[in-house]
């Protein structure tokens, strides 16, 4: 077994021995883990929960066959049980492989593959944080990386280089080379390289969107829109640059300033709707909440993306201000919101 399964399998054996879940069913009559494995698990790593995580995750391969089966099948049961309330425990469990696709200590992504014999359909998700702030770890829903696992999909999460140290070009590099990575690796990660989609929320909208409308980037690691499926951009609201600067306000002002400069023509250069006609990347889903500038920018791209025969579609749902932009990018991912039903038949029709 390789070493996430392992990881994974270790924290699973750590929820069914002290989940008070689990607990309040064995009182009530419910099955629980057998005294042998249970005592196995006692005996190789002692009674401190505090320290069994750790234990087992170096340990796994010293239980017996039947205990690493029986932590199996209890661990596919209680995953199952979470995925149907939208918890993903199993996936949050299980430590995502980290990997770096550049020099820079910000080139890095985490990895999540499900276990199975096929090749995974990946999708890659960019963080938000004006261009200038954020990170893989903390700037996206606690929900989604599990419920892509549910669903089929690898998921990987990427830093990219920040402003000011590096430009919006090379933010959007950043994202061409972190998926070029993934790509030229596929087999040995478990993905399959032709099933591919990305996403990202807020400034990771914007670098999605301009990576899936021109294709400068993409050509640059060897890549093209055929390697793209589609494309998810999450309550972006930078497609169109100029407008958003004439809507910006001093609240963002400067956010846009710093990361776009005052050169209209590069301005413009940095805009996806300035890029939406064809060719593009071969179908987007544009998701937002009721923000003015965010309502205008989506219909804009989308308008000019329909202007150019590529497949997209909107949608729109309740959440207003920076509450509501947040929201859509915490709560995506869970089963009971809205947007993430949408996203759910939009990944079945672009990735099968």
């Amino acid at each position: 077994m390789n070493t996430p399964a392992k990881a994974l399998l270790a924290v699973a054996a750590v929820t069914v021995l002290a989940s008070p879940i689990l607990a309040q069913q064995r009182r009530q009559g419910g099955e629980r883990i057998a005294g042998e494995c249970r005592a196995e698990i006692v005996t190789l790593c002692g009674n401190d929960r505090s320290q069994m995580r750790t234990c087992l995750r170096e340990k796994y391969a010293e239980l017996s066959d039947g205990c690493q089966s029986e932590l199996r099948a209890r661990m596919e049961a209680r995953g199952g049980e979470q995925g149907k309330r939208g918890g993903g425990a199993a996936a949050q469990a299980l430590p995502p492989q980290t990997l770096t696709y550049g020099s820079d200590p910000l080139q890095g992504l985490d990895l999540w593959v499900p276990e199975g014999a096929k090749p995974a359909p990946l999708v890659l998700f960019v963080h938000g944080g004006g261009w200038k702030r954020g990170s893989k770890s903390n700037a996206m829903g606690r929900a989604l990386p599990g419920h892509m696992l549910a669903q089929g999909y690898a998921f990987a999460s990427i830093d990219y280089r920040l402003v000011p140290a590096a430009t919006v070009e090379e933010q959007a590099a950043d994202v061409a080379a972190a998926l070029a990575h993934l790509l030229k690796r596929a087999d040995a990660l478990g993905i399959d390289r032709s099933r591919v989609a990305l996403t990202g929320h807020s400034a990771g909208a914007h670098l999605v969107a301009l990576v899936g409308t021109d294709e400068r980037y993409l050509r640059a690691v060897g890549l093209s829109f055929a390697d793209i499926d589609g494309v998810m951009p999450n309550d972006g609201a930078a497609y169109d640059v100029p407008a958003q600067f004439a809507q910006a306000g001093r609240f963002m002002g400067g956010t846009y300033e710093q990361a776009f400069g005052t050169d209209p023509a590069r301005q413009q250069a940095l805009s996806p709707t300035f890029h939406a006609s064809a060719p593009n990347a071969p179908a987007f889903l544009l998701i937002h909440v009721q923000r003015e500038d965010g309502v205008a920018q989506n219909n804009a791209l989308a308008e000019a993306l329909r202007r150019a025969g590529t497949a997209v579609e909107v949608g729109s749902f309740p959440g207003e201000g920076l509450r509501g932009h947040m929201e859509i990018n915490r709560k995506l991912g869970e089963p009971d919101y809205p947007a993430t039903q949408v996203m759910d038949a939009w990944l079945k029709k672009v990735l099968g």
